[in-house]
């Protein structure tokens, strides 16, 4: 059982039909360096077939540290962290997803950092895992690598923050009956919407670079595919939070005639930087194709 004394932390780890990366993850969140806190695990599996039952039985069984599995039968990721939230407990509530891993360290560095920054959140690196031989394009054009900062930067740009490896106090869900949003629950954005009305109400949030985990890029990640519809859809969600006329509006229009110009460059300078720029300009269409009421894609990737 936690230690009363201490301040506690829920590890809440969304699911949904991926027992073999869970497993990988629960068992690195047994082996976080508690130091000057205590924590629990609170699993939402968001499969109506219970899929993850058997995954977090196995581990409860091996393991000390207190768990709670809850069923979240509406696919639907904002329902998810909604759950995991509403079944947390303590002070403080950490996010981390069920394709990623983490080091030793990761619970303390993000602990320490919401005290020492006086921070109501704290985010940190996610670095790639390739499953097998990533294609070169892929790998050189650093499409899986995400910008990180120096501990302690505030953060305020919505474009480097994600619920993937986050921390923040348990009270910054007073007050909001759905932490997030279930508009975005089958397309993503849930995050950045979340990130948005929090800073908005004047939460902060740091970084921590030594708060480490680690992604799990399967091979259906890898695919040229994959990518341009992730940015498709990233464009449509971005159109969702914002008024069609705004200069955001303005600028996803020059860049995307930009961008389309820069392509035949691009092929000639290297398929990584095809694609990379390729990716940017679907970022911009999906946006623009958004408010015209047309989304060619309207779900986000299972895998």
């Amino acid at each position: 059982m936690p230690n009363s004394s201490l301040p506690h932390i829920s590890v809440c780890i969304p699911t949904f039909k991926r027992p073999l990366l869970l497993a990988r993850c629960l068992e690195a969140i047994g082996k976080q360096e508690a130091e000057g806190f205590s924590y629990s695990v609170v699993i939402v599996d968001n499969d109506a077939g219970e899929s993850a039952r058997p995954v977090v039985t196995g581990w409860s069984n091996r393991a000390s540290i207190e768990l709670r599995y809850c069923v979240e039968p509406e696919k639907n990721i904002s329902l998810a962290r909604n759950r995991a939230v509403a079944n947390a407990k303590g002070e403080f509530v950490a996010f981390i997803d069920d394709d990623e891993f983490a080091q030793p360290v990761w619970l303390r560095e993000l602990f320490e950092a919401a005290l020492k920054f006086c921070a109501d959140g704290v985010l940190g690196p996610v670095k790639p895992f390739f499953e097998g031989t990533p294609p070169g394009w892929l790998v050189r054009s650093g499409l899986c690598v995400r910008k990180s900062f120096q501990t302690g930067a505030f953060l305020t740009n919505l474009r480097y923050m994600r619920g993937g490896n986050l921390l923040f106090r348990r009270d910054i869900s007073d007050g909001e009956p759905n932490l997030y949003d279930p508009r975005f629950g089958l397309t993503g954005g849930e995050d950045c919407d979340f990130f948005d009305r929090m800073l908005l109400k004047g939460r902060r949030f740091v970084w921590c670079n030594e708060a480490v985990v680690y992604e799990a890029v399967p091979c259906g990640r890898q695919t040229r595919s994959y990518h341009l519809k992730r940015a498709m859809i990233r464009g449509l969600t971005t159109a969702d939070r914002l008024p069609v006329v705004n200069f955001g509006t303005f600028k996803s229009f020059v860049a995307l005639i930009l961008y389309s110009l820069s392509l035949p460059l691009m092929f000639l300078a290297g398929d990584h930087l095809f694609m990379k720029y390729l990716i940017k300009d679907c970022d911009h269409l999906g946006k623009l194709l958004a408010y015209c009421r047309i989304k060619p894609v309207n779900k986000r990737s299972s895998q």
